[in-house]
């Protein structure tokens, strides 16, 4: 296993219907704001030498990176850390639906479905909804 696909699996990651079944027992955007801020706490930070320019994304207003590879088995793996809170555990969402998963499964993934479903996109500043968008946007265009 290679090294970013062991550091994508360090502490708890959840998968997407992890989150969505978290979202359901948070009704209203107080409670979904403080879960999405927790679920950050929980994203590993970048090493170092991964938040570097090559991996910074675009679209972004706050300072993002992403690192993806695919392992021998065809399955993505993907590091992504941000300087924003927010951000952070919004990564955690996108990853807990597109990490370890192969090129057909991220591209086939209803995002806009997933998104409505746990009723983001509906309180997210036009910023971090951009943002968002990018960050699934990089993941996609790695994963070809």
């Amino acid at each position: 296993m290679s090294d970013l696909a062991t550091y994508t699996r360090i502490g708890l990651e959840p998968d997407a219907d992890s989150i969505r079944q978290q979202f359901a027992a948070a009704p209203g955007w107080e409670n979904q704001y403080r879960l999405i801020i927790q679920l950050g706490k929980q994203l590993p930070a970048l090493p170092g030498e991964w938040q570097q320019q090559e991996y910074r994304l675009k679209g972004c207003e706050s300072q993002a990176w992403l690192k993806g590879e695919k392992s021998e088995d065809g399955c993505w793996h993907f590091a992504c850390d941000s300087d924003a809170r927010i951000v952070r555990g919004l990564i955690v969402i996108v990853l807990a639906a597109l990490n370890h998963q192969s090129a057909e499964v991220i591209q086939a993934f209803d995002m806009k479905a997933y998104f409505t479903e746990l009723g983001l996109e509906k309180h997210l500043s036009p910023s971090r909804g951009n943002g968002l968008r990018a960050i699934v946007l990089a993941i996609r265009e790695l994963a070809v």
